[in-house]
């Protein structure tokens, strides 16, 4: 009795799945390139992971290349810059996590009390335009302006009657720069998302707030800031998730290969780049892009553990 009865609501289960289905496949059509892109290029690829326990050898390929266990991921350590490395790379993504959103919130609720449209609409059209420049493009733009004989900063300098100024010989200004060329390359792509869950906020709530006299701080304090809370704590968990993945367009074209400045420029992608182009040797980088992966997850998931123990409803699972 007791199999035919289980039997029977498993068939209940299915059938109510399917009915599901079938109820959305509209939105599971439209969410299908999607799905397909992130099977492509996220799952399929995941054997490749072999890659880092082996000595990759061209012609007998990923599998039948010898197995040497753990010997890749000795290289970061046996070099004895693994710390500085991951210090370098996990500084730098704090940094652009807590200010990129930071400064995309400020800049998303300025943009929401700007009520001319036309203004509105050229300061988002020109904050956005710096994500679509090339990363070479930026580290032209960039040395153009500091580089020590023709930069426009030294230009103007001299035209002041003050001493040249040598960045590319001073490690500690390099932090601040590139920090402060991320933001303004990133933040007007980032904003674009906070401006669009305020517009998300219901405007009958906003104009019930002015009719009872709230001015526009408190406006953003009471119900904007609250109500954007969700999508912050969403960008910043997805974002931990490549904490230990550095920017290697960003710091390859500004940095390069000076090795003044390696002290605290220098990040895992950077070192694994030139430690691989000198040997050619992909199973290093493919266990440094594993270590990677698996410091990531560690925090994505540490941190996700501690927003569900302060407030569920902001978890990501």
């Amino acid at each position: 009795m007791s199999n035919k009865t289980e039997k029977a609501s498993a068939g209940v289960k299915k059938r109510g799945i399917l009915e599901t289905i079938w109820r959305y496949r509209v939105l599971e059509l439209m969410c299908l390139p999607a799905i397909v892109f992130f099977f492509m290029f996220s799952y399929m690829p995941m054997p490749g992971i072999w890659v880092a326990f082996v000595k990759y050898n061209y012609r007998k390929g990923i599998f039948g290349s010898k197995f040497v266990g753990l010997q890749n991921f000795e290289f970061l350590a046996e070099s004895g810059k693994l710390f500085s490395l991951t210090r370098n790379t996990v500084l730098y993504n704090l940094a652009f996590i807590i200010l990129g959103n930071l400064v995309a919130v400020i800049i998303a609720i300025l943009l929401n009390e700007i009520r001319a449209k036309m203004f509105k609409k050229v300061s988002q059209t020109l904050m956005f335009l710096p994500y679509f420049i090339s990363q070479v493009l930026v580290g032209l733009l960039v040395y153009s302006l500091l580089n020590y004989d023709t930069g426009f900063v030294n230009e103007i300098l001299v035209a002041l009657g003050k001493a040249k100024w040598q960045p590319y010989s001073d490690p500690s200004v390099w932090p601040w720069l590139i920090v402060l060329i991320h933001l303004w390359q990133q933040t007007g792509y980032n904003s674009v998302v906070y401006f669009a869950a305020i517009c998300g906020i219901d405007a009958e709530i906003i104009e019930a707030a002015k009719v009872d006299g709230a001015n526009a701080f408190q406006r953003i304090r009471y119900i904007i800031l609250p109500s954007l809370r969700p999508t912050i704590v969403i960008l910043i968990l997805f974002a931990l998730g490549g904490i230990v993945r550095g920017n290697f367009g960003l710091f390859w074209n500004i940095i390069g290969s000076n090795s003044v400045l390696y002290e605290t420029t220098d990040i895992i992608e950077t070192f694994v780049y030139r430690a691989t182009m000198s040997d050619f040797n992909f199973s290093t980088a493919s266990a440094v892009g594993f270590y990677q992966s698996l410091v990531g997850f560690a925090i994505v998931m540490l941190a996700n553990f501690a927003v569900k123990k302060i407030d569920p409803d902001y978890s990501l699972f």
